[in-house]
């Protein structure tokens, strides 16, 4: 049975906010984007972390049957993307995170969770 892609974007919430993963925002982007329905951002302290929680969410939901339909970056860069369609999560060192500033580019998105 297909995951709604809400679904799937608090689930990985979930598995982040397990593996200690901070300052966690879904940010819903329906009204304003064609390409995803949501972004999951989120920041991890060290490298090792950063490579811990992609893992930890790639796996986690490849036990459900699914796949990232692209994953870009190494956490040694500071930034890793997993592309699941329609939900992409980000996740950041904070250096990263605030050069990036997707939760400023993307401000006018409505956040549907915020965990700090």
């Amino acid at each position: 049975m297909p995951i709604e892609p809400l679904q799937l974007a608090r689930e990985m919430v979930t598995i982040a906010s397990d593996k200690q993963a901070e300052d966690i925002v879904l940010l819903d982007l329906r009204p304003l984007s064609t390409f995803a329905e949501f972004f999951v951002l989120m920041n991890a302290g060290s490298s090792r972390q950063l490579g811990a929680v992609a893992d930890a969410i790639d796996e986690g939901l490849s036990k459900r049957g699914l796949e990232p339909r692209h994953r870009e970056g190494v956490p040694d860069s500071g930034w890793v993307v997993l592309d699941y369609g329609a939900v992409v999560v980000h996740l950041f060192d904070p250096e990263r995170r605030e050069f990036y500033r997707l939760d400023h580019v993307w401000r006018d998105a409505p956040a549907l969770v915020r965990i700090q």
